[in-house]
């Protein structure tokens, strides 16, 4: 099926991502105004709204609160830039550090972002406890939001206030359901009320290259 898009919208999408590219944050109302050559903020926050429609952006309350989404990377054949959030564990668990104005440009050969049907954002990874995973103390791993996991997968795990990076294993016999390290020294970790799984970790970066996790 064919992407609907207006030469407009188009127009604005395009923007957005040339101001994430250059200087790491969307464009402000302002900004978007001058590039477009209109006076209004409604034309803005109309085109907004249309891209949000289609889903071709994510949008939140302020100006610049914008995430292009995969579908508004295919449509303007543009390679994947990814917020550059912070970091976490794959050790103990520890509190995540935001890190604002940060990007990452991923390769324009990363093969079906359209199948990335929620946020993507980059994690630096401190700790050894992934290592059989391929995923070492130091390495940048995208994360992809998601709302269903599957035992076995990789995953970003909050734990009350802090975030780790472990294996999801959920089976028939106790402790059932579980957040499994990848390196025996360290132990597994039980579910409680506080553990909720945050995003599915896609891939690695290794050696310029971003490779599939183990």
């Amino acid at each position: 099926m064919e992407i609907q898009i207006t030469p407009r919208q188009k127009e604005l999408l395009s923007v957005i991502y040339n101001f994430i590219q250059s200087d790491g944050f969307p464009p402000t109302f302002e900004q978007m105004r001058e590039k477009l050559g209109v006076v209004s903020n409604q034309s803005i926050v109309d085109l907004l709204e249309k891209l949000k429609e289609k889903k071709f952006i994510k949008k939140g309350t302020g100006a610049r609160d914008l995430v292009i989404l995969p579908l508004g990377y295919k449509v303007l054949n543009k390679p994947l830039v990814a917020a550059f959030l912070g970091a976490t564990s794959a050790g103990a668990p520890i509190e995540a550090i935001g890190i604002s104005g940060e990007w990452k440009i991923l390769p324009s050969n990363f093969e079906k972002i359209e199948k990335l049907n929620e946020e993507i954002f980059i994690l630096k990874i401190h700790g050894d406890s992934m290592i059989n995973a391929g995923i070492d103390d130091g390495d940048l791993v995208l994360v992809q939001t998601k709302k269903e996991f599957y035992t076995g997968e990789v995953v970003l795990a909050t734990i009350g206030e802090d975030t780790t990076v472990k294996r999801f294993i959920s089976q028939d016999k106790p402790p059932y359901v579980f957040l499994k390290p990848e390196n025996p020294k360290y132990p597994h970790i039980s579910f409680t009320d506080e553990t909720k799984l945050t995003g599915k970790v896609i891939s690695v970066l290794k050696n310029g290259y971003w490779q599939q996790v183990k």
